[in-house]
């Protein structure tokens, strides 16, 4: 059994879902990406899984396939339309700085590899690849929160 939660993501907005199969999360970072991308109105359409990119793997010179964890296209504040090939990834296996043990450098190292080749991959096709990690999943926006909250005297007395 698995310590990190994962499983297939139910997904409710079918109609923004546009991957073969349905999403697969592998950790609860994920399944929160799930989330966000079926319910915030923003994101047209989303695919968890959907694209292969070949690269060289460092580690044992062997040609194989990176599958990155999500596409999304989004429209922006100012009415823009975007294509972002996403990764998410604990911090500890984005740079060699943050990496707590000798597998985690291996990750950098692996991963480093594997989004290069996805940065090669989304410049020819124009769009953006990012990496997120979990200080961008939970960050904690204070002016974001800064909307009154509701309390329950705020709340009208439901009729019986």
């Amino acid at each position: 059994m698995s310590k990190f939660k994962q499983g297939e993501y139910p997904v409710e907005n079918r109609d923004k879902y546009v991957g073969a199969k349905l999403p697969y999360y592998r950790s609860s970072w994920e399944l929160a990406f799930c989330r966000m991308c079926d319910d915030h109105p923003n994101i047209i359409k989303w695919a968890s899984e959907n694209i292969k990119i070949p690269y060289l793997n460092p580690l044992t010179g062997k040609h194989t396939v990176y599958v990155p964890d999500f596409m999304i296209q989004y429209i922006d504040k100012d009415g823009r339309e975007h294509v972002e090939l996403i990764e998410i990834k604990p911090s500890t296996q984005t740079t060699m700085e943050s990496a707590k043990s000798k597998k985690d450098q291996a990750s950098v190292i692996l991963n480093a590899a594997k989004w290069t080749a996805a940065q090669e991959w989304c410049a020819r096709k124009g769009i953006k690849f990012k990496v997120i990690n979990e200080n961008q999943i939970f960050q904690t926006n204070k002016k974001r929160n800064t909307k009154k909250r509701v309390t329950k005297s705020r709340i009208p007395k439901r009729k019986k």
